[in-house]
């Protein structure tokens, strides 16, 4: 783990996603987080093959790099992209402080999540909502983050799918107790305590924090929700 995300990974803390942010202000829109509490931001990468739309690249990392990691923050990178290993070392490079690769995305999951730890960045396996838990149970051990997808990827805004907080109790006993739960979609001020009560620890809001009109105080509503730091 790096330095700066090993504390920022332990503990209970949101997400903010700027998957939803309003791409022609998003550094005010990342600062408004900031500025009530936000430590982990986190950022959708998709390509139009892993999952239909395409999102952002490097370039959008390491515009907000530098914002992010001077206010005492860290990026968390989340590679929805057919494999995904041969990019993990553009985007540590751009800044990414911890990165997270799909069981799905690659036959050779546990050569990318080797890809990540060799960058210097933390490590992260994510299952789809159709995906056994046990898809990760190789990497249970070896990873900082375990992402348990609470919609199917791709679109942000989606409603939470019903039994997700039963399959992240299954994730959660899968993996190590150092490794943080991360759930990713659907996630607000209801169902952040229902994943946060099966064990998870690090919740993705996109929507429901950027598209509330008050970035900030979305934020903290969900962080009161779970008693985040």
């Amino acid at each position: 783990m790096t330095s700066r995300a090993q504390p920022l990974l332990r503990g209970v803390r949101v997400a903010p996603s700027i998957l939803s942010a309003d791409f022609s202000r998003l550094g005010e829109e990342v600062a408004e987080v900031l500025d009530a509490g936000a430590r982990i931001i986190h950022v959708d990468v998709m390509d139009g093959h892993f999952v239909p739309p395409i999102t952002v690249g490097p370039l959008v990392v390491a515009g907000i790099a530098e914002q992010v990691q001077s206010a005492g923050a860290m990026l968390d990178v989340h590679l929805m992209i057919e494999r995904p290993e041969r990019h993990v070392a553009e985007f540590v490079k751009a800044g990414a402080d911890s990165v997270t690769v799909h069981a799905e995305a690659t036959p050779h999951v546990a050569y990318a999540a080797s890809i990540v730890r060799e960058s210097g960045a933390c490590v992260g396996a994510a299952v789809n909502p159709g995906t056994p838990v046990e898809a990760l149970a190789e990497l249970a051990s070896s990873i900082d983050v375990a992402l348990c997808m609470t919609v199917n990827p791709g679109w942000g805004g989606q409603p939470f799918m019903a039994g997700s907080p039963q399959k992240v109790a299954r994730l959660r006993a899968i993996v190590a107790d150092e490794v943080a739960l991360e759930v990713d979609g659907g996630i607000d001020v209801d169902t952040a305590p229902l994943c946060r009560a099966s064990g998870a620890s690090v919740f993705v809001a996109g929507s429901a924090i950027f598209a509330s009109g008050e970035p900030g105080e979305a934020y903290r509503a969900i962080a009161r929700s779970v008693g985040a730091e």
